[in-house]
């Protein structure tokens, strides 16, 4: 098990070999096993997908925009799929931050926004909220920021 009261401040960025997998609407939109993970005190892992394994023209710019203090000004991405347009599905770093320049690029989705996301076989819970984008499976222990009240944890 892996209590996210053990992930440090500032994240820590680590390669993952687990296959990532995403679908919505029917259709693949990540198949991927060298994914980067930010790890960060008291949130589920974010998986940051190689923008060469997320499928073609899926990805369309969003407006959004939101700054990290560890890793810079974050991007946002609509999903297009299946004729329909998800706002705001998915963000990346498109100039991080020295310390996560290796993911720079990588696009992180919401699993909130999309049908199904996974870690190897399990499928992925929801991080609670509509802002952090976390990652949870049967291996990760909180309590998690996110849900009601506990943005000012």
């Amino acid at each position: 098990m892996e209590s996210v009261w053990d992930y440090p401040r500032p994240p820590r960025l680590e390669l993952s070999r687990a296959r990532v997998s995403i679908v919505h609407a029917g259709q693949s939109i990540v198949s991927s096993d060298r994914c980067w993970r930010v790890l960060e005190t008291s949130h589920p892992p974010v998986y940051y997908v190689p923008r060469e394994d997320v499928a073609a023209g899926v990805l369309q710019p969003a407006r959004g925009r939101s700054f990290c203090e560890f890793k810079g000004d974050a991007t946002y991405w609509d999903l297009s799929v299946g004729g329909a347009r998800i706002p705001e599905a998915a963000w990346s770093y498109e100039d991080p931050s020295p310390a996560y320049a290796e993911m720079t690029g990588a696009v992180a989705f919401y699993p909130s926004k999309v049908d199904e996301c996974r870690v190897g076989d399990e499928v992925v819970r929801a991080q609670e909220g509509d802002f952090y984008g976390g990652w949870i499976t049967s291996d990760i222990t909180g309590p998690f920021k996110g849900g009601p009240g506990t943005r000012g944890w």
